[in-house]
């Protein structure tokens, strides 16, 4: 597997895990043929069936569920195990058809989109190669040496030909912080201090650009008095940085009208992760930064595709009958809930609250996602999917902890092995994703089995009827994207806006074209069923919102769940090359604080929060303020000693303004195993 010199984001590069991707197709393990549960949950004990006897068997369970307790009893669930669109969302589908619990997605974009879009209103931003263009480059909150390996072709093609510095905000020393010319080593939610402390100095010592204020920002007089409070000093005590280490900081953004930012998901994976998304987009704004080539702030160009994906979701039942429920309580007519992917565990639980004024959910299909491994509250996780009367089936590539408890696991194809379309979400490519092998033995696609359920369930939808193939041409086509076949002709297809619409030249996307500096929290413009989480507590303008699980005396310490270099969330967890490299789980402590308390190298630790606990082996690493530890994840809760994985002590409950998971935000204890 390599990466295409025609593509000129990638430029050839793509990251080791995914180079090494041959060892995931060709693994023996890989699932070849559907399997019936024979055992207890979780035994492992599977028998061979026949894809028509599965099939049927789950089209009955649905059926139950539905005559027992209405549709929603049924919840599909998915996520981007699969970044196809056609494969990944065409569940929706079935669920609209069939007027299933719908799925909200939460655990990944919520915080960091809307951060970003409660200033600019729009998720999108200048031309990501424009970092090679930049005079200075800005990795905020994120470690694209080992998740997008391809920022930093661009960030060091800058370096390399206009001596442009690369700058990197983050809570440890990560391989991408160990290429930083200026290293911003801070505490684990507190972005937004730093970030009102710079545009302090840059108000202060006038490197501000009033005239760009005044055209393209609301609110920029109260602003300004606002961070006059916000000083060096006031942000050293919060993040752990010197006041001298902002100052100079500051000083180097103001001076460089070229400063791009790459804002990135880490640091918004905690409970102010959105205020401290906006507050770090407030900062081109404050320079002016937006106006020039290799200037300005980019997180995510998902909003330039502008797809039509009525076809392959469904979109188009949502308008009908089967979208109607009555609501049990008040008798008032209401849509069929959406259901938080995040708090799973709640939900299978039983919680009334998660459940959103439905039923118990009592049957699920499942594609592209291991929850039992990486949703939050895992202890809830683990106790949801043992309930006997909880029928699941997952459709996966390989045995995962999620397929171990399921009733029917189902054998799925990988991307090469089936027709799709891909958009980027850090570049501005729609890529042709066509089959080029055959898969192995019974391996079906998500397209395949969805279209063959909703037969067996009476569903209708002309997308039951076509091949993926047609449904990718009719998509490009309805989205005035061309053909299939142009698109196969030409392998990609740049759909990055001209440079005034990138920057924001033309007015952000709000009625009055201004950037909001004082956003409408409860009215960000991101796709929600509701709001979430203390939003009437969100901060009117950008500062530091002391809403993140702070240490205590009994929880001394700060943990962050970074995402490890051969793993993509629980993808290659199977793979020899990525377990090679990852070794075990291990905690990075500073030598200090393991010194303290009496742990050396290797020694295995108990990791303790308020919602679990969890065996990891110590990393003295001086790479991290005294009081934060990283745990590189997402191990299987298999490869841990007790069984217990890491996110046992994450919390699921939901960040402000619209969801979202804070697996970077956890205050937990730490003990020697004697």
């Amino acid at each position: 597997m390599r990466g295409s010199r025609g593509n000129t984001f990638t430029a050839g590069v793509i990251c080791a895990k995914v180079a090494r991707y041959a060892e995931r197709a060709h693994h023996p393990d890989r699932l070849t043929q559907p399997l019936r549960r024979t055992g207890p949950k979780g035994s492992g004990a599977f028998a061979p069936i026949s894809w028509d006897e599965a099939l049927d068997i789950v089209a009955e369970k649905f059926r139950e569920a539905e005559a027992a307790q209405g549709p929603e009893a049924v919840w599909p669930y998915y996520y981007a195990g699969t970044m196809g669109l056609v494969m990944r969302d065409g569940i929706n589908r079935l669920t609209h058809a069939k007027g299933y619990s719908r799925f909200f997605s939460t655990i990944c974009v919520n915080p960091a989109w809307s951060g970003f879009m409660a200033g600019a209103g729009r998720l999108s931003g200048p031309d990501p190669r424009e970092m090679g263009r930049a005079d200075l480059n800005i990795i905020w909150g994120t470690n694209p040496v080992s998740t997008q390996i391809n920022v930093m072709t661009h960030a060091v093609r800058a370096r390399k030909e206009r001596g442009a510095p690369i700058a990197v905000v983050d809570v440890y020393r990560s391989p991408t912080m160990e290429q930083a010319d200026i290293p911003l080593l801070i505490r684990p939610g507190t972005d937004g201090a730093l970030a009102c402390a710079v545009m302090h100095v840059l108000f202060a010592e006038g490197y501000a650009d009033r005239a760009y204020l005044a055209r393209y920002a609301r609110d920029a007089v109260a602003f300004e008095t606002h961070l006059s409070t916000r000083t060096p000093e006031w942000a050293a005590a919060i993040t752990g940085l010197s006041a001298a280490e902002i100052i100079d900081f500051a000083r180097f953004i103001g001076r460089t009208p070229r400063t791009f930012i790459r804002a990135g998901y880490g640091f918004t994976r905690s409970r102010n992760g959105a205020v401290n998304m906006h507050a770090v987009t407030c900062i081109p704004t404050v320079t002016g930064a937006w106006q020039h080539e290799g200037g300005g702030a980019f997180h995510s160009n998902s909003a330039i595709f502008g797809w039509n994906k009525s076809l392959i979701e469904g979109t188009d039942l949502l308008s009908g009958e089967m979208y109607s429920r009555t609501d049990p309580v008040s008798g008032q007519p209401r849509s069929t809930r959406q259901l938080d992917q995040s708090r799973i565990g709640a939900i299978l639980c039983g919680e009334e609250e998660a459940l959103a004024g439905g039923p118990p959910v009592t049957a699920m299909l499942i594609q592209n996602t291991n929850p039992v491994t990486i949703a939050p509250e895992q202890e809830k996780v683990r106790a949801g999917f043992a309930r006997e009367d909880l029928f699941v089936v997952v459709h996966e590539q390989f045995m995962t902890e999620t397929a171990a408890m399921a009733d029917i696991v189902l054998p799925a194809t990988m991307f090469t092995e089936h027709d799709d379309i891909y958009q980027g979400g850090g570049n501005q490519y729609v890529t042709l994703g066509p089959k080029l092998v055959e898969p192995p033995g019974e391996c079906r696609s998500n397209h395949e089995v969805i279209c063959a359920l909703a037969e067996r369930l009476g569903a209708r939808h002309r997308g039951f009827e076509m091949s993926s193939c047609e449904i990718v041409d009719w998509t490009l086509q309805a989205t005035g994207r061309g053909t299939v076949e142009e698109l196969e002709q030409a392998h990609f297809l740049d759909v990055q806006p001209d440079f005034e619409t990138a920057h924001f030249l033309k007015g952000f996307n709000w009625p009055d074209g201004k950037f909001r500096l004082s956003p409408d929290w409860a009215k960000v413009p991101f796709k929600s069923p509701g709001k979430f989480g203390p939003v009437a507590d969100m901060p009117s303008f950008p500062d530091h919102w002391a809403v993140i699980e702070e240490a205590t005396p009994e929880f001394p310490f700060r943990l962050v769940t970074a995402p490890a270099r051969n793993f993509l969330n629980s993808t290659f967890t199977e793979t020899p090359g990525s377990l090679a490299r990852e070794k075990r789980p291990t905690l990075m402590i500073h030598p200090e604080d393991a010194a303290a308390l009496g742990i050396a190298a290797d020694d295995a630790v108990e990791v303790t929060s308020a919602r679990g606990s969890v065996i990891l082996h110590a990393v003295p690493f001086d790479g991290l303020r005294r009081g934060v530890v990283v745990a590189e994840s997402i191990w299987p809760n298999g490869r841990h000693v007790g069984g217990r994985g890491i996110n046992t002590l994450t919390g699921a409950d939901p960040v402000a303004p619209v969801g979202g998971a804070a697996l970077h935000d956890n205050r937990v204890r730490i003990t020697r195993v004697a």
